[in-house]
């Protein structure tokens, strides 16, 4: 095939990757073997949503020099290494979320279809100590096994003939991991940190409020009380008690009436036995899921009028109280 149109092949996979979610910003990489002695490989630090045919480089497979003052991927040797030791025409390296998510944390795909089983069978996952793959011969061994190969805590590298196979079986593995999220999800007794991946993606179109207002806040109320968890433990704990949290800049505050656990109103003030008050860039990162609230209280980034020993009695429901402020995007 002509270099041109591989080009032109290469620039619309990395398209098609960049759209699914699978590479994003500079990460990943793509090559194509050209002839017996060279290969086209992306260049290093490029967007593979937005390749142009500059971005790709032409390499000497046996020499690795690239023709050219553009330097090619550095992960140059796990893909030359490839075309040296198999037919492989194609290499998709790239670092899909969930899957990432997904061998964080588990040492094997659970396959929940029969077409996972079918398609995938055992995808072989190999240690990576660094960003940059830098033992590629146990790469290789692994693709020995299977065309597609998990690299824990980093992403995945498919070898096919065509790059059509390389992707699906990409993203095969991606919507495998994704149903075995959801196989978590519906059962309450395994959920992990497989069920924080699958919310993200699965949250990616959900709403984004102004921090702050009553919208926001009332996202977070709506979630409250259909939380499970705080509704049994406010109700053995007797969760009946008035917290406001404060907005210092503008003094805006609102007020949660609890009641057994549910918040039966959401008040526009402060007057209320407990209230949590901080400026706008410390609410900001709460709100993020980077800081606690009951941390910062304790550091002092946060003041907390009322005693924290009386508000501490109901730890646990409040603890998941402000794990879900999280859940609610702010812009």
């Amino acid at each position: 095939m002509p270099e041109k149109e591989l080009k032109l092949q290469m620039i619309n996979v990395g398209l098609r990757l960049y759209q699914a979610g699978l590479a994003v910003a500079r990460s990943g990489n793509l090559s194509c073997r050209l002839d017996d002695a060279h290969i086209l490989i992306t260049a290093t630090g490029t967007f593979l949503g937005s390749l142009k045919e500059d971005d790709i480089v032409k390499v000497n497979l046996a020499t690795l020099k690239p023709e050219g003052k553009i330097n090619p991927s550095s992960e140059l040797p796990l893909h030359s290494l490839v075309y040296k030791n198999f037919g492989a025409q194609v290499v998709v390296h790239c670092h899909p979320p969930l899957i990432n998510g997904y061998f964080a944390v588990a040492k094997q795909l659970k396959a929940v279809t029969f077409e996972t089983k079918f398609y995938l069978g055992s995808v072989p996952v190999v240690a990576q100590e660094t960003p940059t793959v830098t033992s590629p011969q146990e790469v290789v061994d692994a693709l020995k096994t299977n065309n597609l190969v998990v690299l824990k805590n980093h992403g995945t590298v498919a070898a096919s003939d065509n790059f059509e196979d390389a992707l699906s079986i990409t993203e095969a593995l991606e919507e495998a991991v994704k149903s075995a999220a959801l196989a978590r999800l519906f059962d309450k007794d395994f959920l992990d940190q497989l069920d924080t991946s699958l919310k993200a993606e699965l949250k990616r179109n959900d709403p984004v409020y102004e921090m702050f207002s009553r919208p926001h806040i009332q996202a977070i109320v709506d979630l409250v009380n259909k939380d499970e968890f705080i509704a049994r433990k406010g109700k053995e704990m007797g969760l009946t008690v008035k917290l406001a949290i404060r907005l210092d800049d503008s003094q805006q505050a609102y007020k949660f009436n609890f009641k057994e656990g549910q918040i039966t109103e959401l008040g526009s003030d402060d007057q209320a036995p407990f209230v949590i008050s901080a400026p706008a860039n410390v609410w900001e990162q709460v709100f993020l899921g980077k800081l606690d609230c009951f941390v910062a209280v304790t550091q002092g980034k946060m003041k907390l009028s009322g005693q924290l020993g009386q508000l501490s009695k109901w730890y646990v429901p409040f603890t998941r109280l402000f794990a879900l402020f999280k859940e609610v995007k702010i812009k």
